[in-house]
């Protein structure tokens, strides 16, 4: 419990960092709004032709008797929504991520300053070639949870009670892995070992991803969030590896 609370606390001294040096990262929104743009697009679509590929996808069912046609139909809409849903929020922040490259390492770069002057971390000059191949391998397996869930989803019972918690544990471990992939690169850290030390404090991750990913369902909400969790999960890196989370006195 202690390390839910802490997650949940640095994710708010994060929007709290960037909310005092507003007007040094303000430029760190624009990244968020042209993923946003896209993202909607995409969202809408997905929407629009949803009934037509699941109709494409399940013809045994087009002569069916009333009403199991259209709940089997209207069943798998939702479940089809809700993993697009889950997919856009793991993408759209490893794509704003990649968008905005050099603002969140300078953002990063300056909360580790703030705590440790004259000790912070160099950094090894991230690329975005680099963050995007860390951001791809994250994405790929995202999708492959999602797969899984997806099927989970025609499990009885299970299904609807089992699985959505799981999605929403699986959603904030992956926000929490790509936020901190800023923070974890400029220390030189491999994305096997990012990953294996977030999986040694799954409840620090928690605390901090899953309230962050159920933000970040509201689009303009998750803008205006960006800049603050990749603060907060700077805070929360240093935390992980044992380094100051406050200034020194």
């Amino acid at each position: 419990m202690r390390d839910l609370a802490a997650g949940f606390g640095y994710l708010l001294q994060g929007q709290r960092w960037v909310a005092a040096h507003r007007r040094r990262f303000g430029y760190a929104l624009v990244p968020g709004l042209i993923a946003l743009v896209l993202y909607l697009a995409a969202i809408v679509a997905v929407a629009w032709f949803v009934g037509d590929v699941v109709a494409w996808a399940t013809p045994f069912a087009d002569h069916w008797a009333s009403p199991w046609q259209g709940v089997l139909r209207g069943f798998l809409d939702v479940l089809l929504l809700v993993l697009c849903l889950f997919l856009a929020v793991i993408t759209f922040t490893a794509l704003t991520l990649a968008l905005g490259q050099p603002f969140y390492e300078a953002l990063a770069g300056h909360v580790d300053r703030s705590l440790s002057p004259g000790d912070a971390p160099p950094g090894p000059g991230l690329s975005t070639w680099r963050m995007i191949k860390d951001g791809i391998a994250l994405v790929l397996r995202a999708v492959v949870w999602g797969v899984v869930l997806f099927a989970a989803g025609f499990l009885p019972v299970v299904g609807q009670t089992v699985v959505p918690v799981v999605g929403i544990g699986v959603t904030g471990f992956f926000l929490v892995q790509e936020l901190t992939t800023v923070a974890m690169q400029r220390r030189g850290i491999a994305l096997r070992d990012q990953l294996t030390l977030l999986r040694s404090r799954r409840m620090l991750v928690w605390g901090f991803g899953i309230p962050l990913a159920a933000a970040f369902l509201v689009p303009f909400v998750a803008i205006v969030l960006m800049p603050g969790a990749v603060a907060g999960a700077t805070l929360l890196t240093r935390e992980a590896l044992h380094e100051p989370t406050k200034p020194r006195t």
